[in-house]
Formats: structure tokens, C-alpha cells, sequence
């Protein structure tokens, strides 16, 4: 492995973590984004991710992955003013502001995202914010190297606090896409931890999967390592690296309990992003130091090699003891009954 040195200030932006491949296999070069939202203002945030996209690129990357929430941002030490029974005043402004700052998907900076791919000739996954109306999903959406929006992830499961300013997806986004560069997919921070959803997962061929996350725990890279070799895929997980600073000031932002111990250079998420072959090797990564590109080549003859020794959903299953039912289906809490009528006069004009 290889590190960059840090860059000048009219060179790349962050430093640049490399580890290469064996060429007698087919390979991907892919990086993972180690960086920060710029909290509150999305336009800026979508540029620095241009800038991150086409040092990637630059780099030769094929694919690249953003961390959970990039896009919109991840309210880290927020609280809403929430407690049982009540919601400060504060708190409603402080959640107008979070859905002020998401995305409408589709929408134009869908729109630009897509761009952006298509720019730069790269499969793009990207951690947004999503605004359905008033409410608001932590989503992650792919383009293809053409610049085409592939779809949508929504996290089927936010943890503790997230639920009170996040919504639930359901099945029918549970989505891997069958590129030229391989099936990829994502779970979303902690539904990584949830089995039946990784195994259905795996069940729809995932062979480049995707975890973006806020956990920067040791912790987390043991999970990441029991998924690569679980499901003999390459697992790319990225975080995004906080200081205190990359948040609005006290007292418009407060990380509730701890603001009075942090400084503006106080790391509020360290990071830990990292690249892991379907052996279990670590190709790239853990970063804990900075903003940085993470990138390796994958080697996607690993995932036959690895297979051999363990298929959890073919060779390794046993369907007559244990078996998974997925309900992929859009679960709509309403349905007018006049759309459905509509559809069926037009068939029948057909």
C-alpha cells in the first residue's frame, strides 16, 4: 500500500490511498470518500463533491462511494428538541432547516449528480438526504458511467433518534444493479447489522457492496469484515471525517451533552472508512487521520475463489430448514381506488 503525501494547496484536495491489484484478474479501481458535508448549504456540498469526483477520477477510478448522508448532512449530536411528550420550538425550526437542505429525488440535484458521472465516466453512489414531501428518508443513489440515475436505496431501519427525523423504506428498494463492472448495491450504517436484509442481499448476486455509515468504532470494521467473507463480496464502506467546525456554531447548532467539552477543532467523527476483499483482506483503509480518497483495485476473480469456500445463498443454504420471504413491494399508506380503475379502462382500450 501506498500513501500520497498531502497535496499543495493547488493540487489534489486530500491525500490519496492506494493499493493495487493483480492484472492477470479483471479489475475495478474504486474509491471510497472519507470527507464532510458542508452542513445547512447543499449547493456547496454538491461542488466539493464534483471536486472529490474528479480527483477520483483522476486517480482512475471506475466507481466511487460517499459516506452516509452526504448529501443533506448527517445531524450528528442533534436531538430535535425532542423529549417523550414534547418538541421545543427550536427544534420544529431546527428540523425546517435539515428538510430546507434535502433533496428531491428525482430531482435537479439529481439532475447534477448525474452529470457528474456521466462528466467524469464513473459509477457514482451517493449518500443523500431525501425529501418526500415532509418527510425525510437517509437514501443512497447510483448512476452508471453514462451519467443514467440507476435508482435508489432508502435505509429500511434508522437507529435510536434517527427515527424521529427519519422515515422507514420498504422493500421495493432493496436494489443491487447489474453493471459492467458488477452487481453492486448498498445498505445504509446500521441495517448492515440486520441478516435477513443482507441475505436478501446476497440472494439478488451482490458482488460489490456498498455500507455507508456514520459509525467510526473499531467496532465497525468487524462488521464489515464478517459481510465481505458472509457474502464473498467486496465490501466498501465510507465515512465521513468531522471536526466540530464542519457544523453551524453554538447556539444555532448544539451537540446536545457534550458542546460545552468541544472545541472547533474537536473530531466528532473520526472516520474509519475502508475497503475489504470478499477473503477478508483489507485492501484499503481504515482511515482514521483525515479527509482522504481510500482506493484499491478489486480483483473480482476473489469473489469466485472466495465462493468456493462459502455461498450463503447456493451451495451453503438449505432452503428445506431455513428459508427468507422479501416483500418488495412499494407499501403506499394510501391508494385511491379511481388511479387503479383508470389503469384498467386503458387496458382494455388496448
Amino acid at each position: 500500500m501506498s500513501i500520497v503525501p498531502a497535496p499543495q494547496p493547488d493540487g489534489p484536495l486530500f491525500a490519496e490511498v492506494d493499493m493495487g491489484g493483480d492484472a492477470s484478474f479483471p479489475t475495478v479501481r474504486a474509491t471510497v470518500v472519507q470527507a464532510s458535508t458542508i452542513f445547512y448549504d447543499t449547493p456547496a456540498t454538491l461542488d466539493k463533491a464534483e471536486r472529490l469526483l474528479a480527483e477520483a477520477a483522476g486517480y482512475g477510478s471506475q466507481l466511487v462511494v460517499f459516506p452516509e448522508a452526504f448529501i443533506g448532512g448527517y445531524p450528528r449530536g442533534s436531538n430535535f428538541g425532542v423529549t417523550i411528550g414534547n418538541r421545543t420550538a427550536k427544534g420544529k425550526e431546527e428540523f425546517r432547516k435539515y428538510h430546507a437542505s434535502a433533496i428531491d429525488v428525482p430531482g435537479p440535484e439529481i439532475e447534477r449528480l448525474a452529470a457528474m458521472a456521466g462528466k467524469y465516466k464513473v459509477y457514482l453512489v451517493m449518500g443523500v438526504i431525501e425529501r418526500d414531501g415532509y418527510t425525510l428518508y437517509c437514501t443512497v443513489v447510483f448512476f452508471d458511467s453514462q451519467g443514467r440515475f440507476l435508482g435508489k436505496h432508502r435505509k429500511i431501519m434508522p437507529t435510536a433518534l434517527e427515527r424521529i427525523i427519519w422515515g422507514f423504506g420498504d422493500g421495493s428498494t432493496i436494489t443491487v444493479f447489474e453493471t459492467p463492472i458488477g452487481k453492486v448495491g448498498a445498505a445504509i450504517c446500521w441495517e448492515n447489522k440486520m441478516p435477513l436484509l443482507r441475505t436478501a442481499m446476497y440472494a439478488k448476486g451482490i458482488e460489490i457492496y456498498c455500507a455507508p455509515t456514520a459509525d467510526s468504532r473499531d467496532v465497525w470494521q468487524a462488521s464489515m469484515t464478517h459481510i465481505a467473507l458472509e457474502g464473498g463480496c467486496f465490501v466498501l464502506s465510507a465515512n465521513q471525517f468531522c471536526r466540530r467546525k464542519d457544523y453551524p456554531p453554538p447556539p444555532e447548532y448544539l451537540f446536545s451533552g457534550i458542546e460545552d467539552e468541544l472545541n472547533p477543532d474537536s473530531v466528532v467523527c473520526a472516520g474509519g472508512s475502508v475497503i475489504i476483499s470478499p477473503s477478508g483482506a483489507i485492501l484499503a483503509g481504515p482511515n482514521y487521520d483525515g479527509e482522504a480518497l481510500i482506493s484499491a483495485d478489486l480483483d473480482m476473480g476473489e469473489i469466485a475463489r472466495a465462493k468456493f469456500d462459502f455461498d450463503v445463498v447456493g451451495h451453503y443454504s438449505r432452503p428445506e430448514v431455513l428459508s427468507l420471504i422479501v416483500r418488495d413491494h412499494p407499501a403506499k399508506p394510501v391508494t385511491f381506488t379511481s388511479a387503479s380503475e383508470k389503469t384498467e379502462d386503458a387496458h382494455k382500450l388496448l
